[in-house]
Parts: C-alpha cells; sequence; structure tokens
C-alpha cells in the first residue's frame, strides 16, 4: 500500500486527525470498484465536491456550483488533494480551525464507468440516484479544469431563465366569490426576482436591473437551497420594531450604492424578503400550474430563516384578512384567484390589491421653491401621470401624455429634501414636460426621469390629488410606465 499512502500525503498534511472525524485512509477495497461521491460543502464557500474511485484513493473536484445538468453550461471544477477511499461514505461536521471546516452531507453516490483517462481529460458516465449520464472534466491553458454534460438534457427539461417579469396586480375591490380566491398581506417594500442557483442568488427588481449586491442577506439563501435551481418571486421589505412594513426605512437601503455603505447598512437595517410563489423548480417551469399548485410547491421548500420567509395565505374571508391588515396599520391585501397562471409582465385581473390606503407612483416633473425654514430647498413636487402606457400608445398609434396631477408638499424629511435636490438639480428643463393643465408659473420644471410615491386621500373629480404625502423615491420603476390607477370594480 505505498503507493496510494504516498497519494495521501499532501491530504494528511492538511488535517488533524485528533480533530477532524475525516478518515486517514486505509485500505478499503482495492480502489477498482469505480465508485464515485458527490458531497456538498458547506464550508466558508458552498461547494460540491466529486470524487472518482482510481488507483486506490478517490481523485477529486471542488465544484463551485455543482454538476452543470445542461450541456450548454460548463461548470469551474478545481482539482484537490486525492482522498482516501473512505471518504466515499462521509458525511459530518469539519470542526471550526480544520481545513474545510463546515458541514459535509452526500449529495450522491453511486457507480461510474470510464471511457477516457488523461492527465488533462477525464471521460465517465455515471449511474447514480440524481446524478446520471456522461460527463467530461477537462483542464484549460489555464490549468483550470472543468466540467461539462456530453448527453443531451434529461426529456422534459426547460432550462432555468435568465430573466422573468413580475405579474402585477390591478387595484380592485374585493371579489365577491371569496371561497375561489387566495389572500395575502401586501407587502410595502421592493418586488424582486430571486434567481437560485448552484447555492447563488441573483436578485433582479421590477425594471430588471440586477440589485443582488444591494441585499446581501439574501445570499444565503442560496447556501439554504444548495444544488436545487429555483426562481422565486418576492418582496424585500424592512421590519420595524413591531414587525411592520416601513417604507420609509425600505428607502434608506434601495438607493446604496457602495458596498461599504452596504455593509453598514446590513447591520443597521437588515432586509426581510417575503416569498410569496415559485415559477421554476429543478428543470421545470412552474408558470402555467395554478396559484395552489405554484404554493404548495413553494411550502415543500421549507424556506425560513433570518432575512427570509414564506407567509402564509388564506382561502375565503379576504375581509377578514383586510380588516385585521387595517387594524395592524398595514397597506392592504392582494387577492389572488386560486386557478390562476402565472402571467409575467402583465398586469392581471386574476390579481387583485385592495389598500386601507391610497397610494400612487407619479412621475416627478417639476418643483416649487420652499418658503420660511425651507426657502432654501424645495416646497413642494409638481407630480403627474402618464395618459397611457407605451404598450397602449403603440397599440392605439397615438403619443404619450404626462398629465399634471398636483403638488406634494409634506411627508418629506430632511435627508429627502437632500437627496430630492441633488437629483433633480442636474434634470432641470426649460419647458414643461405636462400637457393641458400645468402647475403654477414659479415651478422649477425637470426631466420627467424621477418617480415618486404618493400616498393621498382621494382624487377629486378634475383628477387632482387630495391631501397628497411624499413616501420615497422608486427606483424600481419606468416613469413610462406610471398611469393613474383608480380602483376597479
Amino acid at each position: 500500500m505505498a503507493e496510494p499512502k504516498s497519494k495521501l500525503s499532501e491530504y494528511r498534511s492538511k488535517r488533524d486527525f485528533d480533530k477532524t472525524s475525516e478518515p486517514e485512509g486505509g485500505e478499503d477495497g482495492d480502489g477498482r470498484q469505480r465508485r464515485f461521491v458527490v458531497q456538498e460543502h458547506h464550508a466558508r464557500s458552498l461547494h460540491w465536491d466529486l470524487r472518482l474511485e482510481r488507483d486506490g484513493v478517490l481523485v477529486s473536484w471542488a465544484i463551485p456550483k455543482g454538476i452543470p445538468p445542461d450541456p450548454k453550461r460548463n461548470h469551474l471544477a478545481v482539482h484537490v488533494e486525492d482522498h482516501p477511499l473512505e471518504y466515499v461514505y462521509f458525511a459530518g461536521e469539519i470542526p471550526t480551525g480544520e481545513y474545510g471546516a463546515g458541514k459535509v452531507e452526500i449529495w450522491d453516490s453511486g457507480a461510474y464507468e470510464t471511457h477516457k483517462w488523461r492527465r488533462d481529460e477525464v471521460m465517465v458516465t455515471f449511474h447514480g440516484d440524481r446524478l446520471r449520464g456522461k460527463y467530461v472534466l477537462f483542464q484549460t491553458r489555464g490549468k483550470n479544469w472543468m466540467i461539462h454534460r456530453m448527453d443531451p438534457p434529461d426529456p422534459g427539461r426547460e432550462p432555468m431563465p435568465d430573466r422573468v417579469e413580475p405579474t402585477m396586480a390591478r387595484l380592485s375591490t374585493l371579489p365577491e366569490d371569496e371561497q375561489g380566491w387566495g389572500f395575502e398581506i401586501k407587502w410595502d417594500g421592493l418586488r424582486a426576482i430571486l434567481y437560485c442557483e448552484g447555492g447563488r442568488v441573483r436578485l433582479t427588481n421590477r425594471n430588471r436591473r440586477d440589485i443582488t449586491m444591494q441585499y446581501p442577506e439574501l445570499r444565503a439563501l442560496g447556501r439554504a437551497l444548495g444544488a436545487r435551481e429555483v426562481v422565486l418571486d418576492g418582496e424585500i421589505v424592512v421590519l420595524d420594531e413591531h414587525g411592520k412594513p416601513r417604507f420609509e426605512l425600505m428607502q434608506r437601503r434601495m438607493h446604496v450604492g457602495s458596498e461599504s455603505a452596504v455593509r453598514k447598512l446590513v447591520k443597521a437595517i437588515p432586509v426581510v424578503c417575503m416569498i410569496f410563489d415559485l415559477l421554476y423548480l429543478d428543470g421545470h417551469s412552474t408558470l402555467a400550474l395554478p396559484y395552489t399548485e405554484r404554493r404548495s410547491l413553494l411550502e415543500r421548500l421549507e424556506l425560513g430563516g433570518a432575512h427570509w420567509q414564506v407567509p402564509a395565505y388564506h382561502t375565503g374571508d379576504g375581509a377578514a384578512l383586510l380588516e385585521a391588515s387595517r387594524e395592524q396599520e398595514l397597506e392592504g391585501i392582494v387577492a389572488k384567484r386560486l386557478d390562476s397562471v402565472y402571467e409575467p409582465g402583465k398586469r392581471s385581473g386574476a390579481w387583485r390589491k385592495v389598500k386601507n390606503v391610497s397610494r400612487q407612483e407619479l412621475v416627478i416633473g417639476g418643483w416649487l421653491p420652499g418658503q420660511g425654514a425651507r426657502g432654501e430647498t424645495l416646497g413642494s413636487l409638481a407630480v403627474g401621470y402618464h395618459d397611457l402606457t407605451p404598450a397602449e400608445a403603440k397599440r392605439r398609434q397615438s403619443p404619450q401624455r404626462l398629465v399634471y396631477a398636483g403638488q406634494v408638499g409634506t411627508g418629506f424629511k430632511q435627508h429627502d429634501l437632500e437627496r430630492l435636490m441633488e437629483l433633480l438639480t442636474p434634470l432641470r428643463a426649460e419647458k414643461s414636460p405636462f400637457e393641458g393643465r400645468q402647475p403654477p408659473k414659479q415651478t422649477v420644471f425637470v426631466e420627467p426621469a424621477l418617480v415618486a410615491e404618493v400616498e393621498f386621500r382621494e382624487w377629486t373629480r378634475s383628477r387632482t390629488l387630495r391631501a397628497p404625502a411624499f413616501k420615497g423615491l422608486r427606483d424600481d420603476e419606468d416613469p413610462r410606465e406610471v398611469v393613474i390607477e383608480l380602483p376597479e370594480a
């Protein structure tokens, strides 16, 4: 056994076997059985270890994003030291301070057959429960290794989408037949689509902009899902000391671009993602499944952590949930038809938002100077909405018009005023962006590039805001898509 022992010298030199329960290495067969194991390794960085039995040892690669299920995607495979044959059975906790500290789980194991074995290329076929098919590991010019699936994808497998636009709800009232609907709390935050693959998470907002860097708390969700491929829909919120979402607190997280500033805010203002839909799961789109089936699959994932949760939904009796949300001073609820499919990019009639307070996203078209204590800054914002969405304008062959909706002069905090002036100053324009009715003459006009969230009592007959208050800026909304929202019957 001299040869296998020399092959394990690097493995042994990295470990203290008085502290770790990993096998030290001894005879465990002749090394010709052609066994393999894939271990999910929750070390400092989550990865998967592929080990192939060969000449008395387990030849090993660390694969950061897991074994690729699709031949269109190659994954990095880092060639590491040989491991003893007994490691094919190892699962457990490598203690802190030891090499590779963290939890090790057996993801799959079985037998493999060899088609080619060279110093820079290994071609095999796996016969496991989860890992099956023909793969090649090959060394690149840069001395890295890659792993590639040679077989076509499994029958019926669909590629994970790179982009899904969220389904939006229509402002409405409670449905008459509540038994056919599911009811959820409406969370006051930032809508996000989460793409989870290979232990990593990527986040996009409604504008399809990547916001992963802004919310590092949610990276751990990828570790929790492990090798699962999942696309989720949810709302990122900041909860106050009473567990209620606060949009004004969320504002402080939404507009931060510096990584160092984000790290500080993670401790001071942590976020939670309220996950309420499942759009893709392990090679299969769930968009065409009814709402109840998608929710059932989502709940089976058992997602629960310090920074994410899956709030329950309630079938029937939406009026009771709406009243409960009103008592807790929440924004309202969302009603979703139980048989509804997911409609990406659409404002679906099968999803209805029922609000306790009137809220509207509006385009900033100008500002008016302040008076008194606010004489050096803005006093109010001139806001409006488009009469048509871009799609409606194209369909009707009619230009969009920005319609003036009134002034917003309350609700500002000092940091709001400072940020607004910083953003509005370079957008100054000579002409009004509004068509038809105009704001006061002293208005300083700007290009209509910013969207504000406004809370108000009601719309007047002339479609002017009554008692509006500024709630924050929305950088996840395209100004061209902002239209007036009136409750549907």
